[in-house]
């Protein structure tokens, strides 16, 4: 899943000490990101995937709206309309994430919605290679999945949408950082989309309850991978140039997987090791050539 929310700002010149920096702290993000994902995981059998996301997005909106406080009353409507979207977006790719992870496990679904950003990348460009990287990144899938009688069509279909809701997250990001400053806009999305996620909080609760020890994972969760990402994103974007943070962003998939290795006892096959490797090395490819010379965003 995607990381903080992001606005344009200046390139910083490459320091070694602040690169070192900014490499711990994207380690530190990514790491907790997909650890966050796979203890959430073990509270789907108590409170459920939407339970899990709904105490997510409201650990996340309490703490951008405490850090950003934005005047939420001073947006007109032109800015609330996109502002809207990115909220719908945010309500949608985090429960068809944490679905995928149900069905067909963490490393997998992850990889999936990799494919998100990847699009991105490539529908900029239609050049040969870009064209060469599509048909390899549409084998990798194929070797991903290896589809047949017993693939979960539901959990990589899920998978998929959580990739689609990540590029169109990338799109309306940009369209919000362009008519509301700073943070502002992402911190009303993320409020708006807490907000929607209130009537699902008090269906889990009338239908499932709400165990201790569920809602401690889940707020665990929320705090691993939206506070601690969020916190680690804005500190290295600082340092990092734009192209190098998202070619390290590509590995997200081979953390997800060694925490479902780790945490989930969900050891991934072999021709799933060898569809994220490649994969993963498109994603890489795709986004360091587009990176270079833009301005970075965090």
């Amino acid at each position: 899943m995607p990381g903080p929310p992001s606005t344009v700002v200046p390139e910083a010149p490459d320091r070694p000490r602040g690169l070192a920096a900014g490499v711990v702290a994207m380690s530190t993000g990514a790491v907790s990101n997909q650890t966050g994902a796979a203890i959430g995981a073990n509270a789907f059998a108590q409170i459920g995937p939407a339970g899990v996301v709904a105490v997510r997005q409201f650990i996340a909106a309490a703490v951008l709206l405490a850090v950003v406080r934005p005047r939420l009353r001073e947006l007109t409507t032109e800015q609330w309309r996109p502002i809207a979207g990115l909220a719908l977006v945010f309500a949608t790719m985090n429960i068809t994430l944490y679905g995928a992870i149900d069905r067909i496990g963490i490393g997998l679904a992850v990889t999936l919605e990799f494919l998100g950003p990847l699009a991105v990348a490539l529908a900029a460009s239609r050049s040969r290679r870009d064209l060469a990287l599509a048909v390899v990144s549409g084998a990798g899938v194929y070797v991903l999945v290896l589809p047949g009688p017993s693939s979960d069509w539901t959990g990589v279909g899920l998978g998929v949408a959580a990739g689609a809701c990540w590029a169109a997250y990338i799109l309306l990001n940009r369209r919000v950082g362009a008519v509301v400053p700073g943070l502002t806009g992402t911190a009303a999305a993320t409020a708006l989309s807490a907000t929607l996620y209130v009537p699902v909080a008090i269906v889990v609760v009338a239908h499932r309850g709400l165990p201790a020890e569920a809602l401690g994972l889940a707020v665990l969760t929320g705090l691993l991978s939206s506070v601690v990402p969020y916190v680690a994103d804005l500190l290295s974007l600082r340092v990092v140039p734009a192209h190098a943070f998202g070619v390290f962003m590509s590995i997200n998939p081979v953390i997800a997987a060694l925490a479902g290795v780790a945490l989930l006892g969900q050891v991934p096959e072999s021709h799933e090791v060898v569809g994220i490797a490649v994969i993963v090395g498109v994603n890489a490819v795709a986004v360091a050539s587009r990176g270079r010379g833009a301005p970075r965003t965090v």
